[in-house]
């Protein structure tokens, strides 16, 4: 456990304070930020296993900071925190990279036992990842995270990889939107399935010689998507 560091982004010195207390108490490793830029810096230089994130910080808002670090290659688990009042930039978050959030304010328990999940979940992605898949002119390598079409390097992001491994794995099957809502985002329930759309719409864009007409990343009306490769 005192191997594992969370890197904190929060502008609020008394939850910083409390925040890293309490993470120390569990024995994590806790680097602390209180602006969205010097976070980023942090998080390159200090590679932390997972990151907790305030959407309102000064500097850089924590929706800058997450799509930062997610075009930067950052992979680790990005928790939000967030107020009740800010649904939008709940779904945003998730739609550019973030694993999961909270909204303030939190408990305690409930905050340790999301890192925990978070942790293990990703810990035990990483250790699964072998292996390649190739379809039509593409190739991914899931062990390091490379992707290549016509030997050139596409850029995704970590939630783009997890969808596409889940489709493969179910190759042939109709996987639904909250399958993969819960397989791939951790939840078992999620108030819109626009994240998981928007998803399929990047990784159609990416790897199909024409978008609107899949060949391989298959739309199944009423139903979900099917993988065919």
């Amino acid at each position: 456990m005192s191997e594992q560091r969370i890197l904190v982004i929060e502008d609020e010195p008394d939850l910083l304070r409390g925040l890293s207390l309490n993470l120390k108490a569990e024995g994590y490793t806790v680097i602390t930020a209180s602006r969205g830029d010097v976070g980023v810096k942090l998080a390159q230089r200090e590679k932390p296993h997972l990151v907790l994130l305030d959407i309102m910080l000064p500097g850089m808002s924590g929706l800058d900071v997450c799509k930062e670090l997610r075009r930067k290659g950052f992979d680790e688990p990005i928790i939000m925190l967030t107020a009740k009042s800010e649904e939008v930039d709940r779904v945003v978050g998730l739609e550019i990279g973030a694993d999961d959030y909270l909204t303030t304010p939190f408990g305690l328990r409930e905050l340790l036992a999301r890192i925990r999940v978070r942790l293990r979940r990703h810990n035990g992605a990483v250790e699964s990842n072998g292996g390649k898949l190739r379809f039509a002119d593409a190739e991914l390598d899931f062990d390091k995270h490379e992707a290549t079409r016509r030997g050139r390097r596409i850029e995704l992001t970590g939630k783009e990889f997890e969808v596409l491994k889940f489709l493969a794995k179910h190759r042939g099957e109709i996987v639904t939107r909250d399958r993969l809502l819960e397989e791939v985002w951790g939840y078992d329930s999620f108030p819109t399935t626009r994240t998981v759309d928007n998803h399929i719409l990047r990784l159609r864009q990416k790897f199909e010689p024409n978008p609107s007409d899949p060949r391989h990343i298959l739309s199944v009306y009423g139903e979900g998507y099917k993988f065919v490769g």
